[in-house]
């Protein structure tokens, strides 16, 4: 079992350098479905993700649907979006077979729409306040969604706590 943010077509690059942060720190693999917003080498991506780049298993698609193409059986796609009825923290991500993809869209415009019309059953929501804001940021949002999926996981591969040697809350 291995847990897959993707970013459809992305914007900004510090959003993305964030992610792939959080990627890093979860052992989650990053997907980037192309065409990005800025260059990979781009300097405030990098410095989002300061010195993890090299920890991140970072995987391009030249489109979505090459990224479509490249999902198995034993895969299971979600798409993160404000139009989905159905909510992130529904949906049992424990099965050890199974790969989960969560699948969030361009900054600006989200996923596209007949994309998402097709998929409705795919279609998950971070629960929000739909009056006072069109959406929450991007890094949160995946960081939010990830950290659900290692929750119900047991946190597999990740430190729950962690001593310094010369720890200054304890005695």
């Amino acid at each position: 079992m291995r847990n897959h943010i993707v970013l459809f077509e992305p914007l900004m690059p510090a959003n993305t350098g964030n992610i792939a942060r959080t990627a890093a720190g979860t052992e989650t693999v990053l997907h980037l479905i192309e065409p990005l917003g800025f260059s990979t080498d781009d300097k405030m991506m990098k410095r989002a993700g300061l010195d993890y780049w090299d920890k991140v298993e970072i995987i391009y698609h030249k489109n979505l649907v090459a990224f479509m193409e490249s999902l198995g059986e034993k895969d299971r796609l979600y798409l993160v979006s404000k139009f989905a009825e159905k909510s992130y923290h529904e949906i049992d991500y424990t099965d050890k077979d199974l790969d989960y993809y969560f699948l969030f869209g361009k900054e600006t415009t989200g996923l596209p729409e007949p994309f998402m019309r097709a998929n409705p059953e795919k279609a998950i929501r971070i629960p929000q306040n739909d009056q006072n804001i069109r959406s929450l940021n991007l890094a949160n949002s995946a960081a939010i969604v990830i950290y659900e999926a290692l929750r119900q996981q047991s946190f597999p591969n990740l430190e729950t706590t962690h001593l310094y040697e010369d720890d200054k809350l304890k005695d």
